[in-house]
């Protein structure tokens, strides 16, 4: 998938499913759950405090490739470097998304053709993701700060795409949408840990639904 065709995908898909401390063997049947709701473009995170993080997330990448091609946006997520860039990109990832903003991190998954997707809290932050090549900005943690903040952030920088990131739940999409949002970043509400210990597939496939059904009936509504 081209750069700009994912840029494209999640302006008109909205939703990236988060994956943390998947399973490797849970890995492909959460992926179909997701695909079968209507989720069309995942992240698998490094996560720092596990030994063998990197090649953990790698894997998980290429197999996700491998198993949808270009049907799926695969991406990796808490991308703090750039060599952890070069390792996420190079298994396949089309999408770099940070908890922060270090420009350094967005100008080489530019480079690289990827979907740059740091994160950001304040309108400083925010803005310098933008100037240094961000795509979209994760406004995190955005549902702990609410709506009021988001609005607040949006009135000057209506220019900037925002992604919401932490704490949105369903019921919470058209609400979000109309404070200016382009989209979300969902984990637990969407992939939660009991269901993915569970092997509850169906009930992942239901939040899913759940999440892309608000999505698109607030697109309808418009």
């Amino acid at each position: 998938m081209s750069h700009d065709d994912a840029v494209a995908l999640l302006r008109s898909e909205r939703l990236v499913a988060i994956l943390r401390r998947v399973p490797a063997q849970r890995l492909l049947p959460i992926a179909h759950a997701l695909y079968d709701g209507g989720v069309r473009a995942i992240e698998c995170t490094f996560d720092h405090d596990a030994p063998g993080f990197v090649e953990d997330a790698c894997v998980k990448i290429a197999a996700l490739r491998d198993a949808f091609g270009d049907s799926l946006l695969v991406g990796c997520g808490t991308a703090m470097t750039c060599e952890e860039v070069d390792a996420a990109v190079g298994a396949g990832a089309g999408m770099v998304v940070s908890p922060h903003a270090d420009p350094a991190v967005i100008a080489h998954t530019r480079a690289l053709g990827a979907v740059s997707l740091p994160g950001a809290l304040t309108p400083t932050e925010i803005a310098a993701a933008h100037r240094a090549g961000a795509d979209f900005v994760k406004l995190f943690p955005a549902g702990e700060m609410g709506l009021g903040y988001v609005r607040a952030v949006r009135a000057p920088l209506a220019h900037i795409p925002l992604f919401a990131v932490g704490g949105v739940r369903p019921q919470d999409v058209a609400a979000f949408l109309d404070a200016g949002v382009a989209g979300f970043g969902v984990g637990g509400p969407l992939v939660p840990a009991a269901a993915v210990q569970a092997g509850d597939y169906a009930a992942i496939r239901a939040r899913a639904e759940a999440f892309t059904g608000a999505i698109r009936a607030w697109e309808a509504a418009r």
